[in-house]
């Protein structure tokens, strides 16, 4: 049995890594701890496959293993606690030195707004707008209603524009100091 659920597992590997994979970095999982939390899953995946009763589709399961993996993540303190800076870049910016800093300094704040996001939102937010899938592909990719998508779409646009607005008042009030 635990030979046929190697196999079972690497297929399920070679079929839903790219869809773990995605899935991980919609959810706020940073470039270099996605490796590491992708291998993550898939121990999970081979601990709990014979749990896998089949009432749901496998990619259903596979982001709710995700979910809980990349939330587990991010509450841990080195996560918490951690400010990583990007990697130099080594390619040529044709904007000004000032235009590259405003582009950093607002994807940092997209960033940041985005962590404030239950991974679940940030997720059907990241699929909609920024991967432009449909809702019905969202919906037939997680393996929810449609109306789910449009709920969970609804509330992150609404807690995004309230975590940017918070911003924007604590921004201004620095600038008043």
């Amino acid at each position: 049995m635990a030979e046929h659920s190697a196999t079972t597992v690497r297929e399920i590997h070679d079929r839903y890594v790219d869809f773990v994979w995605a899935n991980l970095h919609r959810m706020g999982v940073r470039s270099a701890d996605v490796p590491d939390l992708l291998q993550e899953v898939f121990v999970v995946v081979h601990r709990r496959l014979h749990t896998f009763d089949g009432s749901s589709k496998m990619s259903t399961w596979l982001f709710g293993i995700c979910t809980r993996v990349a939330s587990s993540h991010r509450r841990r303190a080195h996560v918490r606690r951690e400010r990583p800076v990007d990697a130099i870049r080594e390619d040529v910016h044709h904007d000004t030195p000032e235009a590259a800093a405003i582009a950093r300094d607002q994807a940092a704040l997209l960033q940041s707004l985005l962590d404030t996001l239950d991974v679940d939102k940030r997720a059907v937010l990241v699929m909609f707008e920024i991967e432009e899938l449909s809702c019905a592909e969202i919906a037939a990719q997680l393996g929810v209603p449609v109306g789910t998508v449009y709920s969970r779409l609804h509330h992150a646009r609404d807690a995004l524009k309230r975590a940017w607005e918070r911003s924007a008042r604590a921004e201004r009030r620095r600038g008043a100091a």
